[in-house]
């Protein structure tokens, strides 16, 4: 999803339309009936819904010392109390899984326990059936009855809208992020946090790892540059996780934004995750949180790689390693040779060969490279991702940033994804890798200082 775009959906048929066969919501709906999911390997036994698990003295619910349980599990094992008395509404999509990977919004209907009156489905849409830039529509979901509202698009007054249309008392928000300012989930939830605080609604986030850890890297957004996929100035991989965001979004943002905070934000915290922990040693399963992020590797490459979608190159749309592989047909072996030549902290990279199926030079061949991990606790993504650029440029007369025609004020797209014109302007002049990344050094310290009080989990330092 980048820039809300990896990832994005297409309106569905709405709960009245009809068609042959048992269709997508029928078997649901089918599925629903058979029963929930077994539970995985080494897990324990799923509880019933609505149900939690018996507690193991100071932990969550059932859950072993030493492991990273997501805040829905430590909700579940509270048996919903939080939301217990309240008319709740959720923003979720496939990857609002307990650890026993059934769906929360399944679990939470089926409880008895929390009044659940409505889903607001983000891009991609709430099952997930919609690609990037699509949504799957208003509809009545088959399985749980719950209206779902399509909010794939809204701003903040049209959430507020939906929020009323549903009478919810509480929002809660539980989706996996990716780590990055332009993956657009975080701002569905600043946009969802917006809506709250003017509508008064309480607001709960359900609290995941972030994928590529704890710590910040690259440079700021600048406010003449804010589109959906950075709408407020963070840094380019932000090193929090979402209920971190919320905390700072709602301390630094939304009295502007809103004309007030909220009135009640509460975050159900990880339970076992540090900063210095990526996805590979949570021992979670990974459901890809859109179409074009299928693997923790995929996210741990995007922050850098996505930059990629600023210049006439494919970042690899349409092949199964999409931010991995990079590349264009006017490109050669000597590109790889190049980059391969600096030593990056956590990657090597190899010549590569690939054709897209879809998006940027579709059924060509593209000459690049292939970024592998090869220690996951010490990818510098953005880094590598410079050097590329940088030799790239240095080595192809034919390298081309994209243009945007619609935007004629702000025409790069590459400024909009790293925040201001200066990467694009410090890789066409000639600059290194390491005077491009120094160009940034200051507004990410500071932005580490001013995020200090709202961290919620702590580690070694990096």
């Amino acid at each position: 999803m980048s820039a809300g775009r990896d990832g994005s959906t297409g309106g569905a048929a709405d709960a009245a339309a009809g068609g042959a066969g048992i269709g997508r919501r029928g078997l649901l709906g089918a599925l629903g009936a058979a029963g929930a999911l077994a539970a995985l390997p080494g897990l324990a036994a799923p509880a019933a819904a609505g149900t939690a698990a018996a507690a193991a003295p100071g932990r969550p619910g059932g859950v072993r010392p030493g492991r990273v349980v997501p805040g829905v599990d430590v909700l579940a094992a509270r048996g919903w109390s939080d939301l217990a008395g309240q008319r709740v509404g959720v923003v979720t999509n496939p990857t609002g899984v307990l650890m026993d990977l059934r769906h929360e919004v399944d679990v939470m209907a089926a409880s008895g326990t929390v009044d659940l009156v409505a889903v607001f489905g983000p891009e991609h849409g709430f099952r997930g059936t919609a690609q990037a830039g699509d949504s799957e529509g208003t509809y009545v979901d088959e399985r749980t009855g719950v209206t779902v509202y399509d909010a794939y698009g809204a701003d903040a007054d049209a959430l507020a809208a939906l929020y009323r249309q549903a009478d919810v008392e509480t929002v809660v928000f539980d989706i996996q992020d990716v780590g990055s300012r332009f993956y657009t989930y975080i701002w569905t939830m600043y946009d969802a946090m917006v809506a709250a605080a003017r509508t008064g609604v309480r607001f709960v986030v359900l609290d995941r790892p972030n994928p590529v850890g704890g710590y910040a890297r690259g440079p700021m957004m600048t406010t003449p540059y804010t589109t959906f996929v950075g709408k407020k100035e963070i840094v380019q991989q932000h090193g929090m996780t979402v209920g971190e965001l919320a905390r700072y979004f709602d301390a630094e943002f939304l009295a502007e934004e809103a004309g007030r905070r909220l009135t009640d934000l509460h975050v159900v915290e990880v339970d076992g995750w540090r900063r210095e922990l990526v996805f590979a040693d949570t021992g979670l399963p990974w459901v890809a949180p859109s179409p074009n992020m299928p693997t923790p590797d995929t996210a741990l490459l995007y922050p850098g790689t996505c930059l990629f979608e600023g210049t006439l190159s494919s970042e690899g749309r349409g092949t199964t390693r999409p931010f991995e592989w990079v590349g264009d047909p006017a490109y050669d072996w000597r590109w790889a040779e190049a980059v391969a030549g600096y030593d990056i902290s956590g990657v090597a990279v190899r010549e590569a060969y690939f054709t897209p199926t879809f998006s940027k030079h579709a059924g060509q061949v593209c000459a690049g490279l292939q970024v592998h991990v090869t220690d996951r606790t010490r990818v510098e993504a953005i880094t590598v991702a410079v050097a590329m650029l940088v030799e790239a440029r240095r080595t192809y007369p034919d390298f081309a940033w994209r243009q945007d025609a619609w935007d004629t004020a702000r025409p790069y797209w590459v400024d909009k994804l790293s925040g201001s014109p200066r990467l694009r302007e410090m890789v066409d002049a000639g600059a290194s890798v390491a005077e491009v990344e120094g160009a940034w050094a200051e507004e990410l310290a500071a932005f580490e200082r001013r995020r200090g009080p709202h961290l919620l989990y702590r580690g070694r330092r990096r």
